[in-house]
């Protein structure tokens, strides 16, 4: 063995041995092996490229331009603006009506959702527009995001195993093309019944014993700083509830073809409108100017004695009936403004600082000592550690939080209801991406033209793209894709697929198929599934031609074995991607993944015998 080839197995052992005794972070491990192998180019040793050729050390940053990259990053955006529109909640909504909040019953469930998506797509695409859904399902059943995330991650590698459209699986039946002789390609459904067989199986382990494998871990520190309370949750901290009422417009009204100012229900009142409904259209937060019409309704929050006031104006009033008393879950969007330290807004009121006309939000309600107060809100001279409730639109948020004097928090969507108009949108440019894919176009330009799609129409502003990113799973896939090229610039990868090749040899088929999923599936821990096809298939290919065996078969059992991405944290970007917001450890993929690949192993077997009749 050569000195390049021992130095790569250095750069991937030492750090893998870090990581899985946890005294390293995956993406600082990631980090570390791109430089170590860039250095070592530098160096003289020929890992990137040819020995001598310092210039080749800028492969080490070829992890950041691969299509996976790109492809990773638009989903982050495209799938926010699926949660963002209500797609994701209603999503789990389905789900949790199915399951109920039964840990067994979510854990199959996201994984069936997660397997069946990936029947259809890209196995990272499916994981990413799952996990948003995994992430509500964690909120609204009180379950730890680890338990439901590696089901998501695995889910996808199972249902990417039956399907003709994983990555690896395509590269595969192309292989078989350029074989010497060349060979007839796969067909669409040539990886469906094995592979649907291992899914099945992979399915019903995951939903039957995941409970008791999973770990059952809080989020991280910085997972759960980002995790905000919902708007109902804010309603029942400023006990909004026992304040509000609709107050319905009749023709006879004397406020009929008067603007909300006109009719002085906030400066005589002290009453707060937060929103209008006008037949099916809803106002939130409405303007000053807003125009009311006979049938309107009033949402209104203020004192039960000045609201009756109302109906010397001939208002009809009642109370507020939405469900469970919360307007968020109607759509109104809540903001929580908290009086930033030394904050020059101390000692003045909203009113005297024009606090609605500067930024469009309404205040509605005020705590101050632990005591709510709901009436009057704008009036108040602002104290040290007073926060305050506000009702207005999003799109104008970014505008108040650049302002030092408040510290102003968003609220979770989670009770948003589903915004179908935007949602239709999302949905249909999300499936046109896929559809684009599915045609062979580039996965990585369809979603990179959704994306960009999703952020022109404003369905998503570049601010909230960039912090949507799971920089830690971007920089671990980035970091660890030189690996890839170094086996294969060694020549550790032929080195390593000739010594299984001699071994499984004197099995027969059978064994050939069996040796070819084993070592395929070693591999792609620490290689891209499709980098593995490319270095392990050929070799397979090539040894079941030369033993008179179906070169067809024993591709099928190598791209197969691609999606066996179930031991370690770096098989396949999915596992990258669940790996921040479950807080996992090295550890924790091992712990339920040897036996899933166990069981997906013994399946390949079955299925190589029944449907493809080797002996």
């Amino acid at each position: 063995m050569s000195l390049p080839q021992l130095y790569v197995i250095g750069v991937i052992v030492v750090p893998l041995m870090l990581i899985a005794t946890n005294r390293l972070r995956l993406d600082v491990a990631a980090m570390m092996t791109a430089l170590a192998l860039a250095l070592a180019q530098v160096a003289g040793l020929g890992v990137l490229g040819p020995a001598n050729s310092p210039d080749d050390a800028i492969k080490a940053l070829i992890g950041l331009a691969q299509p996976v990259t790109v492809t990773l990053f638009s989903l982050f955006i495209i799938t926010r603006c699926l949660d963002n529109t209500g797609v994701t909640r209603w999503l789990a909504r389905r789900i949790i009506n199915i399951s109920g909040e039964s840990q067994w019953r979510l854990i199959g469930m996201i994984t069936l959702t997660s397997a069946f998506f990936s029947l259809f797509m890209n196995n990272l695409a499916a994981a990413a527009l799952v996990l948003p859904v995994a992430m509500e399902l964690s909120r609204r059943t009180n379950t730890k995001p680890s338990k439901l995330l590696l089901p998501v991650a695995y889910g996808s590698c199972l249902g990417g195993a039956a399907t003709y459209f994983t990555t690896a699986n395509i590269i595969a039946s192309d292989l078989l093309r350029t074989a010497n002789p060349p060979q007839a390609p796969l067909h669409i459904l040539d990886f469906t019944p094995t592979g649907g067989l291992i899914a099945l199986a992979g399915i019903a382990f995951i939903t039957l014993f995941g409970n008791r494998l999973l770990p059952n871990r809080d989020p991280s520190p910085e997972q759960s700083m980002i995790r905000r309370t919902t708007g109902s949750d804010l309603e029942d901290t400023y006990q909004l509830g026992e304040r509000l009422w609709e107050i319905e417009v009749p023709s006879t009204s004397l406020a009929v073809e008067k603007t909300l100012a006109e009719t002085d229900i906030g400066r005589r009142l002290g009453l707060t409108v937060v929103a209008i409904w006008h037949g099916r259209q809803a106002i939130f937060a409405p303007s000053p100017q807003q125009m009311i019409q006979a049938g309107d309704i009033l949402l209104t929050i203020g004192r039960e004695e000045r609201v009756m006031q109302l109906s010397d104006m001939g208002f009809k009033v009642g109370r507020e009936a939405s469900a469970n008393g919360h307007i968020s879950t109607r759509g109104v969007s809540f903001a929580e403004m908290i009086l930033a330290p030394h904050s020059r807004a101390v000692g003045n009121s909203l009113k005297e600082l024009e606090f609605r006309r500067n930024y469009g939000y309404t205040a509605v309600a005020l705590l101050r000592d632990h005591r709510s107060y709901r009436t009057d809100v704008a009036d108040f001279k602002l104290n040290p550690g007073d926060s305050v409730l506000l009702v207005g639109s999003p799109d104008r948020l970014k505008q108040l939080q650049r302002n030092p004097d408040f510290l102003t928090l968003e609220t979770d969507l989670g009770d948003q209801p589903v915004r179908y108009k935007r949602a239709t949108l999302a949905i249909v440019v999300t499936l046109a991406a896929i559809a684009a894919a599915i045609m062979g176009f580039p996965i990585y330009l369809a979603t990179l033209i959704a994306a960009v799609i999703l952020i022109v129409v404003g369905l998503i502003t570049m601010d909230e793209a960039y912090r949507t990113m799971e920089w830690q799973a971007i920089i671990l896939i980035a970091g660890m894709y030189p690996v890839s090229l170094a086996m294969v610039n060694t020549g550790l990868a032929g080195l390593l697929g000739d010594i299984v090749v001699k071994i499984v040899a004197p099995f027969g088929p059978l064994g050939l198929a069996a040796g070819a999923y084993l070592f395929t599936a070693l591999i792609s821990q620490v290689v891209a599934g499709q980098v593995t096809t490319l270095i392990t298939a050929p070799i397979l290919i090539s040894a079941a031609i030369s033993l008179n065996t179906s070169p067809q078969a024993i591709a099928v059992a190598s791209a197969i074995a691609c999606s066996a991405s179930f031991l370690t944290p770096i098989a396949h970007p999915v596992n990258a991607l669940v790996i921040g917001p479950a807080n996992y450890r090295f550890s924790d993929f091992f712990r339920a993944g040897w036996i899933l690949t166990l069981i997906c192993f013994v399946m390949l077997v079955i299925g190589m015998k029944i449907f493809w009749h080797l002996g």
